[in-house]
């Protein structure tokens, strides 16, 4: 995948909150809880004499270990003419060596339990795995055989160019917003620097590729003192460097000297405007840039600081501004992109329906002078603070988390200590160094603004804007061409060692006399905790016609309480370091919490607080209200988000989880603070809700916690309401919703399932892992792996109270979607025909085992574990007994399963994209096809179609 700092901005929308006794004690629990501070990641490096840097950091909590190989080349590196270069040379990285057959890196991660995947950024391209410890030699050959033996050849090379070409499709031509962040946005920003191309490169320029291309650039840049080789988790130090000195210190340094971008970005001299247009746009945006620092810059914490002041959180200046206050804006986005050679700062909005885009410049402006003028307050300096470092300690807490703080240091400031001085800096950062940094590197007449509006309020007469790709001649290589080794030639991956038990988490439970269910786990030594409050009502319990209405009482949790506003809650956690949230699905409500130990006392008393005495304020509803539109008008312009909205109709149809539970435009319109107070008065109460605690915390602390937060919460007379039985109704439909101008269509098949309860789910599981989970499953294998149909393809068994739904899923350009939905029915039949093959079970059991133990390995992961096994009655054993019962099903229970529960006959068939492109071909596959143009689309109504 590509991935650069614009790129990684996402659309995200707040929703709303309810009210009901006076808030609890702020005091400390009984029991003492440690001060939390980040622990610096402890390592030690080397460099081989063929130039390849090593770092290595040992951690024997883990069962695990993560391999990851980190290469100084990146989309800045892409050849003239040749955009998306190194993000397309990252996908060949996966297939052939000389002694490995392509895809043998997922026979090696994912088929044992592990994973492995890559992502291109501005300057670098990053490989990583993880696996259980006993496969760390295998992964060290595997690596040093990608580095040495790369096999390039045609049919590879135009398979993976056409998966490039769906990714480009999905992320950024279907996308709404994709346009703007991966396109516009550098390529207004930088006039000289090759940061102004697009890192996933265009559909002209990627056809325009040669294999002699691709051959020099792996040449030029693959080579060990272009690379840095990172290992964090269990294993033996001596070892490790024994297998290091083996495997990649054969591997000769290049007599060639690196190629360097050598490019500056000239200063700006003005202020600009580019003008940009897409289609499917529901709401205007605006971003604001300016030219920046580089990551090493001693400037650069200051401008992190700054940009979590600007937009980190719902305390944020802009969000307070623009999003609570002017309710102008329906998103707010800052962001300090501070890559190895000087980059950019940028700010920006999605506008709110109603509002134009000056206005929103306007005001993003009016804000960055404001800290022009006077520097942060110091609450607000420490806030800021404080929610970076609780930042960088949540994406430490795995190994992976880790070995990527060491190479983005590495790769980004030229030194892996940063990872840890970094901290350091942030804290020195003071408010008159946040006021100097926004008016050196932020002056109005040296901004860019890029203003994007839907492709109909293009001028008329004016066509876009767009240069033709450069002509250049392919590369002349003239150097060795590896070919695969004969099968009996080739060497084989070295052994297996001495596998390394897992210690599980042993859940303690205990419950209070006004009914609640309080589990803890003590799992982490890192200075974390997550506690979820699990709630027993869902969508399954919006009266009818007010679809959304659970899913709004629980997102207003948070929007003010009867002795706490919304911005105050907002404040006060986010002062704390930290992240607080409510949110409801088809069968539970959460509330969710992060922080660090120190800080838990303090937070879970306001966590306590939203939960038992939301305000529903009518002014707090109304922004949420607003907000919850827009965002619908976004997701109504994406093809998957359209396919998913209508899958619970479908399948569900004239029950209580047959609408969409987060509600529709007309269902959102209806709701009152007097309905969402029915909703919480009804259902949250003690006797119907779980408190799950993970973490750096023992049984003792998390009871007394508990028993403090919500000790007084008082349970009402009588029973809570229960939820009903659900029966759906099997007749299948075939819907295609036309959506003209998007990028692809989604494809979805969907059915429904069984309940949690079932004797089926342990064999439902492992079959929908055969099917549909991970790179190797034979869905991702036959679409993309095979015909570069779709950037990815899955499925999934959701398996409920007392019914459950199964999904199967992929995007593709609109002309492929009958096909590929020909292919997701090939393949449900085929399991259902015959078992699979002890070795694809084997490897596919790994798959669950593997991806339940790294959930099990943070904190948020094992309290969504444990508290899932709460809602659904599950025995809390059930986390040792998991690999047992997976490891016990057979062949012949996936293939009686998939015969049962998979038959594409008796599933529904949803299709979302351009319409031209696939409904005559989909008509010849399902007679009874029920064509929807979106203008008609009613999620609301059971044909979903708006009434004549």
């Amino acid at each position: 995948m590509v991935r650069s700092a614009v790129l990684c901005l996402v659309l995200a929308l707040g929703l709303a909150a309810p009210a009901h006794a006076q808030r609890a004690p702020q005091t400390p629990p009984p029991a003492a809880v440690r001060t939390a501070e980040v622990p610096p990641i402890v390592y030690k490096e080397r460099t081989l004499p063929n130039g390849l840097k090593v770092y290595w950091s040992q951690d024997r909590s883990t069962p695990n270990v993560t391999v990851q190989v980190w290469y100084r080349v990146g989309s800045k590196d892409d050849p003239e003419g040749r955009s998306g270069f190194a993000h397309l040379f990252e996908h060949m990285l996966f297939k052939a060596t000389r002694n490995m057959p392509a895809e043998t890196i997922d026979r090696l991660t994912e088929d044992v339990g592990g994973f492995n995947n890559a992502s291109t950024w501005d300057d670098f391209t990053n490989y990583y795995e993880v696996v259980p410890a006993e496969h760390l030699e295998r992964l060290l050959w595997a690596e040093s055989e990608r580095m040495g033996s790369l096999v390039v050849d045609e049919a590879v090379f135009a398979s993976e160019r056409d998966v490039v070409k769906e990714e480009l499709r999905q992320r950024v031509l279907a996308d709404p917003y994709g346009r703007l962040f991966a396109l516009m946005l550098p390529q207004a920003t930088y006039t000289t620097h090759p940061y102004k191309r697009p890192g996933i490169g265009s559909i002209e320029e990627l056809d325009a590729a040669t294999i002699d291309d691709l051959r020099a650039f792996h040449q030029a840049y693959y080579r060990p003192d272009n690379a840095a080789l990172i290992v964090v988790g269990n294993f033996d130090e001596a070892q490790l460097n024994a297998w290091v000195d083996k495997y990649f210190a054969p591997i000769q340094r290049p007599d060639a000297p690196i190629r360097r971008v050598t490019a500056q970005e000239p200063p700006r001299a003005k202020a600009g405007v580019f003008d940009g247009y897409g289609p499917n746009v529901p709401l205007p945006a605006v971003a604001i840039t300016w030219l920046g620092p580089k990551a090493a810059d001693p400037d650069a914490p200051a401008l992190k600081v700054l940009d979590a002041i600007l937009s980190a959180g719902k305390s944020s200046r802009l969000y307070n501004s623009l999003v609570y206050e002017k309710q102008i804006a329906t998103a707010i986005f800052s962001n300090a992109d501070l890559p190895a050679d000087p980059g950019m700062f940028m700010t920006g909005a999605i506008m709110a329906s109603g509002h134009d885009i000056a206005e929103g410049e306007a005001a993003l402006l009016a804000e960055v002078a404001r800290l022009q003028a006077q520097p942060p307050s110091a609450t607000e300096l420490e806030e800021a603070k404080n929610e970076l470092i609780a930042s960088q300690l949540r994406a430490r807490e795995t190994i992976d988390g880790r070995g990527f703080a060491l190479g983005y240091a590495l790769m980004t400031e030229g030194d892996a200590a940063r990872a840890n001085t970094e901290l350091a800096a942030l804290r020195a950062v003071t408010a008159a160094d946040v006021q100097r940094v926004a008016r050196q590197y932020l002056p109005a007449d040296k901004r860019m603004t890029i203003r994007y509006r839907p492709e109909s309020e293009r001028p008329a007469g004016q066509t876009e804007a767009k240069a033709a790709p450069p002509k250049v001649a392919s590369a002349k290589y003239d150097g060795p061409i590896v070919t695969l080794a004969p099968e009996g030639q080739r060497i084989a991956p070295p052994p297996i060692g001495t596998p390394v038990e897992p210690v599980l988490p042993k859940p303690v439970e205990r419950t209070l006399a006004n009914g609640l269910r309080v589990i803890v786990a003590q799992s982490s030594e890192l200075p974390l905790v997550s506690a979820d409050l699990i709630v027993k009502t869902g969508a399954w319990a919006d009266p009818q016609g007010l679809a959304g209405a659970t899913s709004m009482t629980a997102g207003m949790l948070t929007e003010g309480t009867r002795t706490r506003s919304a911005q105050e809650i907002a404040t006060q956690v986010e002062a704390l370091g930290a992240t607080l949230g409510s949110g409801a699905g088809v069968e539970s409500t959460s509330v969710s919490l992060n922080a660090m130990p120190d800080k838990l006392p303090a937070a879970m008393a306001i966590m306590a607080d939203v939960a038992r005495n939301p305000a529903f304020a009518a002014e707090e509803l109304e922004r949420q209200r607003q907000l919850a539109l827009d965002s619908l008008q976004v997701a109504y312009q994406e093809p998957g988000s359209i396919a998913g909205f209508a899958s619970a109709p479908v399948v569900f149809g004239g029950t209580p989880f047959g609408h969409v539970a987060e509600g529709t435009p007309a269902s959102i319109a209806k709701l009152t603070p007097a309905e969402l107070a029915r909703i919480h008065g009804a259902y949250f109460r003690p006797d119907n809700a779980i408190l799950v605690l993970t973490g750096a915390i023992t049984p003792e602390q998390g009871f007394a916690l508990a028993e403090q937060a919500f000790g007084d919460w008082k349970k009402p007379a009588g029973a809570p309401p229960a939820q009903p039985q659900i029966t759906p109704n099997p007749k299948p439909r075939a819907v295609a919703i036309d959506l003209p101008g998007t990028g692809q269509a989604a494809v979805t098949v969907v059915k429904p399932a069984i309940p949690r309860s079932s004797p089926a789910y342990y064999p439902g599981i492992v079959t929908n892992s055969i099917l549909g989970t991970g790179y190797s499953s034979r869905l991702n294998q036959e679409i993309r792996i095979k015909r570069g149909l779709s950037y990815g393809a899955g499925s999934s068994l959701s398996a409920r109270r007392t019914t459950g739904a199964f999904s199967a899923r992929a995007q593709t350009k609109n002309e492929s979607a009958a096909e590929v939905l020909d292919l997701i029915r090939a393949e449900m039949k085929k399991l259902a025909d015959a078992p699979p093959g002890p070795d694809e079970l084997k490897a596919r059991k790994s798959v669950l085992i593997g991806g339940f133990g790294r959930q099990l390995e943070t904190t948020s992961g094992l309290a969504g574990i444990l508290g899932n096994y709460a809602l659904y009655g599950i025995d809390l054993s059930e986390v040792s007994a998991y690999t047992g019962k997976v490891e016990a099903v057979s062949a012949d229970q996936v293939q009686g399963f998939a015969r049962q529960m998979l038959d594409p006959a008796q599933a529904s068939v949803i299709v979302v994209g351009d319409g031209k492109a696939f409904i005559d071909p989909l008509k010849s596959r399902a007679p009874n096809l029920e064509v929807i143009p979106a203008a008609e689309l009613d999620l609301d109504s059971p044909s979903l179609r708006k009434a004549k």
